[in-house]
């Protein structure tokens, strides 16, 4: 996959985001408006869901602070609450549509810090495409996968909300 422009990603990012959301009240009305589950993991060392729905936020918020010409700075990973939870989401939706900048900065080459004096020199285009998105949808999946293991009634349709807009009736 290869980014097309920063209009692009910010709106794939924004509609997953959405999506996000939209499992998060599934899981919500099928537990009762219980937060139990919040606490789930697919397996003992993994991250639980609440840190996964920062995970997936952090790839879009990191994006919109490279737009800027900012570091990195991953968002809080303490989520207690479904509420939490919305309020992150709501805040890297509106931290991606204030962010600005120009196609060209795909084209130029950064340094990403990973920690332990370490950093990937990517361009802005692989930086996007190699590192943003897998582990964005990486923390996605996860997320969706921690729900369906809960019993939660989710499909591909409820994770492929994008494409609802698209679905026509086939004429005969």
């Amino acid at each position: 996959m290869q980014s097309q422009n920063i209009d692009a990603i910010k709106a794939i990012f924004h509609s997953r985001l959405t999506t996000l959301e939209h499992i998060l009240k599934t899981a919500a009305t099928h537990f009762n408006d219980s937060e139990e589950f919040l606490e789930r993991r697919l397996a003992a060392d993994m991250f639980p869901l609440s840190t996964q729905i920062i995970f997936t936020c952090n790839q879009p918020w990191n994006f919109a602070l490279w737009c800027d010409g900012q570091a990195p700075n991953n968002l809080d990973p303490t989520v207690t609450s479904l509420h939490q939870a919305y309020e992150q989401i709501t805040k890297t939706k509106e931290k991606l549509t204030a962010s600005a900048a120009v196609d060209s900065k795909l084209n130029e080459v950064s340094q990403i810090p990973l920690g332990e004096s370490l950093c990937l020199e990517l361009s802005g285009r692989a930086y996007v495409d190699e590192f943003l998105m897998p582990n964005f949808y990486f923390h996605l999946v996860t997320t969706y996968d921690i729900l369906r293991m809960a019993g939660v009634p989710l499909g591909k349709r409820d994770y492929m909300l994008h494409l609802i807009p698209g679905i026509r009736q086939v004429a005969s």
